[in-house]
């Protein structure tokens, strides 16, 4: 594999997605949805609570949004739109190999996933300079949030780019994305409704509750086996992404 070719096909991933208008959309949707938590997160500190800042965005509804909309959208075009515009033909005759370009799609999409999340840190900082209560923002604990943020967005990027592998229609490959991505948050909800009556499929499935992982990360836990069970899954997925461009090429 070669580092140079991986290096090239990134930038060029990165610069696709910031030239797009899918970009510049999802960036200011994501805009809208950081600020009116950090409105919701000022509302909520005027009453003393020992509540870390970090644990009262994840506690919201707009984490989620952002993270289960945001990732099949970015990565909807990676493959679908290339395929579409007769592009990935074109990038598949080059002299670069298939893991190559796989990898360099993950890493492209990555690093705009991690952008869009870059303005949360300002909002903290502006919560915990206006705060009553220094003690409410803890840098460890915003480290291990954004470790989880990351952490999740590597597995629904994977996810992303599996099912943009699958179609050459952006549309479908941002459904299919979605609804992977949406069912294997739902299975957080699983073990609660089945307690008491299967103990060992509880246990089983609390292992998937990507809503307690998440939890842990914002109260400033890094437990190594989410990290592990997020990095399996993605390399499953990324895996799966590889099998389906290597079929396609040769078909």
């Amino acid at each position: 594999m070669n580092i140079r070719v991986l290096l090239t096909l990134w930038r060029r991933e990165v610069s696709a997605t910031f030239a797009s208008l899918i970009g510049y959309v999802v960036m200011a949707a994501v805009l809208l949805l950081l600020g009116v938590s950090f409105v919701l997160i000022v509302d909520a500190l005027r009453e003393p609570s020992d509540i870390p800042v970090t644990e009262l965005f994840y506690g919201s509804l707009f984490f989620w949004v952002i993270l289960l909309l945001s990732t099949p959208i970015i990565t909807m075009r990676t493959f679908a739109q290339e395929r579409a515009t007769g592009t990935y033909e074109t990038l598949m005759t080059t002299p670069v190999s298939d893991p190559e370009v796989v990898l360099a799609k993950f890493a492209g999409s990555i690093t705009f996933y991690a952008c869009l999340w870059a303005p949360l840190l300002p909002c903290i900082l502006v919560v915990r300079h206006y705060t009553s209560d220094p003690s409410a923002l803890d840098w460890g604990t915003v480290a291990s949030t954004y470790v989880g943020i990351l952490s999740l967005g590597n597995l629904y990027v994977a996810i992303g780019l599996f099912a943009s592998a699958l179609t050459r229609n952006q549309i479908i490959a941002a459904i299919v994305g979605l609804a992977l991505g949406v069912s294997l948050f739902l299975l957080s909800f699983a073990a609660p409704a089945l307690a008491g009556r299967a103990p060992w499929s509880t246990s089983i499935l609390k292992e998937f509750s990507l809503v307690e992982q998440m939890w842990e990360f914002a109260r400033g836990v890094v437990d190594v086996r989410h990290l592990i069970f997020h990095s399996s899954l993605a390399a499953v997925f990324l895996f799966l992404t590889f099998k389906t461009i290597e079929a396609r090429r040769w078909r």
